[in-house]
């Protein structure tokens, strides 16, 4: 993918990250990390789930198997910014945001309706990542972190987009348009709602 960085046209989201959060993580580094790997670990995780779930959907499950080992590497990765500052993965913590958003997957007998709401959910995930990489590359002053989040950023905004066009495989353009919108505007509610924390990644 190309390194152009990733704009609100195609991320799309309707509401930017309370400035405050970025100070917030500057001081907090060792949270945030910790945080991260495991946002690395559950998004891998999510992509396992969605392989077992659908195992028929061949496109989906060549994509989900690329996108894990990827996952799967970030967290490797953040594990060595851990090591490198002396620090341990410490506990894991419940996501709120993830959760709020998880809670709009819509359930039932329509499969791939399903289907599309666990991609465009996992879309909206990995785009307020590349989001918030994208204020940790700009703001904070360690440089190394700087340049690590900054090719996460990238490697974000693809699989927002791989998800997207992933979902229209399975379910009309404009019925995932629409559907898309609508959790646009659910994911800006949930940002509005909750307050920026020392030890999230969102």
């Amino acid at each position: 993918m190309s390194t152009t960085q990733p704009t609100k046209t195609i991320l799309r989201l309707e509401l930017p990250t309370d400035p405050r959060w970025v100070n917030i993580a500057e001081k907090n580094i060792e949270e945030i990390l910790v945080d991260h790997a495991y946002c690395e670990q559950k998004a891998a995780t999510s992509g396992i789930s969605l392989i077992v779930k659908y195992p028929d959907k061949t496109k989906l499950v060549e994509e989900m198997t690329e996108l894990v080992a990827e996952e799967w590497s970030h967290f490797e990765r953040v594990m060595e910014q851990l090591k490198k500052r002396g620090f341990g993965l410490g506990r894991n913590r419940p996501d709120e945001y993830v959760a709020e958003l998880t809670k709009h997957i819509r359930k039932g007998n329509k499969r791939e309706r399903q289907l599309m709401d666990h991609l465009l959910v996992n879309a909206l995930i990995e785009a307020r990542s590349c989001e918030r990489f994208k204020l940790l590359w700009k703001n904070i002053k360690d440089e190394e972190l700087q340049k690590f989040y900054y090719e996460l950023m990238v490697s974000e905004a693809g699989h927002y987009v791989s998800f997207v066009k992933l979902a229209k495989e399975y379910m009309p353009a404009e019925e995932v348009d629409a559907r898309l919108n609508e959790l646009l505007a659910i994911e800006a509610d949930i940002i509005r709602n909750l307050e920026p924390r020392a030890d999230r990644m969102h």
